[in-house]
């Protein structure tokens, strides 16, 4: 009868210790699990805060670019306008010189006076 308590005695002591030992295991994946959540929660902190920042680079990007794109809209016209007005004045120029230029041109052209060039050499 002893050897059949110490059996139950050993068997009782070898449940406990398996139970201790699942406690065990259950803390650790308990740790682990906290660990994870923690891990897990960071993460989603650190995604948030990202998602804001990039938002409000975007936004700082976009008003950046409105300003830069209106102010070129603004200097092509202007550059439009002066360039149209060089045009003008251009045409003008062309149209009050023309006749005076065409009448230099053809009697520098057509006044021709014979000279003997400064290079020529007489060979007798």
């Amino acid at each position: 009868m002893t050897s059949q308590s110490q059996g139950i005695h050993q068997l009782l002591q070898a449940e406990k210790r398996a139970k201790d030992k699942l406690e065990e295991a259950k803390k650790k994946n308990g740790c682990a699990s906290r660990k994870e959540k923690r891990l897990k929660q960071a993460k989603e902190e650190a995604m948030a805060e990202i998602d804001q920042y990039r938002m409000q680079k975007e936004k700082e990007f976009r008003l950046t670019q409105s300003k830069v794109m209106g102010s070129q809209s603004n200097l092509s016209e202007e550059i439009e306008e002066q360039t149209q007005g060089k045009i003008k004045e251009l045409s003008g120029s062309y149209n009050k010189y023309v006749e005076s230029v065409l009448k230099q041109l053809l009697n520098i052209v057509c006044d021709v006076k014979p000279e003997i060039h400064v290079n020529y050499r007489a060979t007798n």
